[in-house]
């Protein structure tokens, strides 16, 4: 019964945690070249901006910490549908071209855009038919992850089978699945819990250790304590909330730690805002490793041998089980409902 109560206990505080940090205005940016900002990367001074709508060709814009679009990474790509950027510890910026809303896709593809707007591009495909995604996370060793965006059920976590190659298309093998509740914050498209589950974008601190995915309205920050990012992304998360973003998309980590965040201009808007959590990868703290209480000596020297017919009843032994199970299911739906 200890083991069974010990069970509800982690059934009680399971999922993710929640935190409350400042989300301070940064910047403004007006600029109708980023209108629908979709992702985003960070490095010293500078943002690094994608655009989802590509006009034909490739450009990534290089903003200040004002939002002043400073110069264009311009290369001679015209991609499919870009939702997300990376950038690597050598400079290289990579482009998720992974949207497909309308699920047609036999392939999707990344580009590796190096600063002078030289890019590579590798194309991959499911193993298990078309996703739409549109977060894109580099692990500590460089991999990419693609997180995709799903309306039923959860996020699904797809890395290269094999080394990534220009020749031919490279298959994606699924490593993890991400579980994420709908939640009450104000923003995004559409005012319902759906919205405010799906995944939107991705980032990366920049030492490795803390993954950061999004959806329209929050933010979810995974400890990646030993490097293994499809193991963290399986784990509770700090959820962040990020409210009153019309389009949230972009996601980012600064050196300093701190999160960045950008949407959309959304519906007869002219203008978006870059947004800062500042300390933001101290939140993500590892779990405590757990440890198992031995169980206390009982001393039986004493205790007379048990009469035949004296083992508990069949039917007590069951009702306690239903007791116990009927208490884990109250427990999980009240969980769901303050979700």
């Amino acid at each position: 019964m200890r083991a069974l109560l010990v069970a509800l206990g982690l059934l009680m505080t399971a999922g993710s945690a929640e935190a409350d940090p400042a989300v301070v205005d940064l910047c403004e940016v007006t600029d109708e070249r980023l209108a629908e900002l979709s992702g985003l990367a960070a490095r010293g001074g500078e943002l690094f901006a994608v655009n989802d709508s590509d006009n034909g060709r490739l450009a990534i814009q290089v903003m200040d910490r004002e939002c002043a679009i400073t110069r264009t990474i311009t290369t001679s790509i015209n991609p499919f549908d870009v939702e997300d950027l990376a950038l690597a510890a050598d400079g290289t910026l990579w482009a998720a071209d992974t949207g497909d809303n309308g699920k047609t896709r036999e392939t999707v593809a990344l580009h590796a855009v190096s600063p002078n707007g030289s890019a590579r591009l590798y194309r991959l495909t499911y193993p298990d038919g078309k996703h739409d995604a549109e977060a894109l996370l580099l692990d500590g060793s460089g991999i990419p992850h693609i997180v995709t965006k799903e309306t039923i059920g959860s996020a699904l976590v797809y890395r290269p089978a094999s080394a990534l190659t220009e020749d031919a298309p490279t298959p994606l093998e699924q490593v993890a699945r991400v579980s994420i509740a709908g939640t009450d914050t104000p923003g995004g498209p559409l005012a319902n819990r759906v919205v405010s589950r799906l995944v939107t974008g991705g980032a990366m601190s920049a030492d490795g250790r803390v993954a950061a995915l999004r959806t329209y309205t929050d933010a979810y920050l995974f400890p990646v304590p030993d490097g293994d990012l499809a193991k963290a992304l399986e784990g509770d998360p700090v959820r962040v909330a990020l409210p009153d973003e019309p389009q949230g998309e972009a996601l980012a980590f600064d050196g300093d730690g701190g999160l960045l965040s950008a949407s959309e201009f959304g519906d007869a808007g002219a203008s978006s805002t870059v947004r800062v959590v500042a300390g933001a990868t101290a939140l993500a703290v590892p779990p405590a490793p757990t440890t198992t209480e031995a169980p206390a000596q009982v001393d039986t020297s004493a205790a007379p041998p048990p009469a035949a017919g004296d083992d508990e009843p069949p039917w007590l032994v069951i009702g306690g089980g239903a007791v116990v199970l009927v208490l884990i299911g109250a427990v999980v739906r009240r969980s769901r409902r303050r979700a």
